[in-house]
């Protein structure tokens, strides 16, 4: 998989009180960076991400490259909603934190979060996108909130002039009931990770199965609950194995010893045929010997009495 140091500019402005995304923009933009976190960690264990804000005063480095998610979290409840955004100012401050990345093998992208108007003017974000594109910097944009034709033609603008081999994206996502990042893994910025849908195998495919994990459980983050539906599945199977096999008939029955229906029901000598005519002729034999036995008994007394 592609090996990846990855900067998430955040939008903390004003605009990311409303609640027009649920819950709001703000939490939907955290949920959304732990997803992202998640996918770009789990696509190369050795990919590092890192989180800044370009809200308030100006832009601000939260967290630096890292694999630490706890660090994350961390940086995401330590930022305020204030002021207005920087957007170019955070684009150039994350492109000199992934300059100074550790494993320079890594490939270099920011995925920038926009709800607000954009100050920037097309010629500025022009220049930028020329200088990011040279230094071989990726940059998705999701773009949600303010959705003004304005905004989203300077992305626009933007997004064709940087567009490059390893591909940056734009992704303009309207308000609606879904999560931001439940419609978010449906777009090229998480889906070239092989990220899939989070609502169940109905949306990611039977075989893949919720967020491509197995039962749509990770089992790096819950793995009590994966092992418990792995079990509750293999004994499932064992139950619907032992029905199957009490269905079927038992194996190697003999039919010996059952009269044909073509049978006669009486032999040559008038007696009942098959097992039940020996029996009878066994009742007879033990009647007779009983029959002799107590003659000679009567005649052994009869001596007796002569005696």
């Amino acid at each position: 998989m592609v090996l990846e140091a990855t900067m998430i500019v955040v939008d903390n402005s004003e605009s990311s009180r409303n609640g027009d995304y649920v819950p709001s923009r703000w939490e939907a933009q955290s949920d959304a960076v732990n997803l992202i976190f998640s996918a770009k960690t789990q696509a190369n264990p050795e990919s590092s991400v890192g989180l800044m804000s370009m809200g308030g005063k100006g832009p601000e480095v939260l967290v630096t490259l890292t694999t630490d998610f706890g660090k994350v979290l961390d940086g995401i409840h330590r930022t305020k909603i204030r002021g207005s955004t920087h957007l170019a100012t955070g684009i150039q401050i994350a492109g000199l934190a992934l300059k100074h990345r550790q494993n320079k093998s890594q490939r270099q992208r920011i995925i920038v979060f926009t709800c607000s108007p954009i100050a920037e003017s097309e010629a500025q974000l022009v220049k930028l996108a020329k200088r990011m594109k040279k230094n071989n910097i990726s940059i998705d944009f999701i773009a949600f909130g303010d959705l003004e034709p304005e905004n989203t033609k300077k992305l626009e603008v933007f997004n064709e002039n940087i567009k490059g081999g390893d591909g940056s994206h734009l992704a303009v996502i309207p308000p609606g009931p879904s999560l931001l990042s439940d419609t978010l893994v449906t777009t090229p910025i998480l889906s070239a990770d092989g990220v899939a849908p989070r609502g169940g195998a109905d949306e990611a495919g039977a075989d893949s199965g919720g967020g491509g994990f197995e039962f749509g459980v990770d089992p790096s983050t819950d793995p009590e609950l994966a092992i418990a539906l792995r079990m509750s599945m293999e004994e499932e199977k064992a139950r619907q194995e032992r029905e199957d096999k009490a269905k079927e008939p038992p194996k190697g029955e003999s039919l010996e010893g059952i009269p044909e229906e073509n049978q006669p029901l009486l032999d040559g000598q008038g007696e009942a045929s098959g097992t039940g005519g020996d029996k009878m002729d066994e009742d007879k034999k033990e009647a007779s010997e009983a029959q002799e036995g107590k003659k000679d008994g009567d005649g052994d007394a009869d001596k007796m009495d002569t005696a």
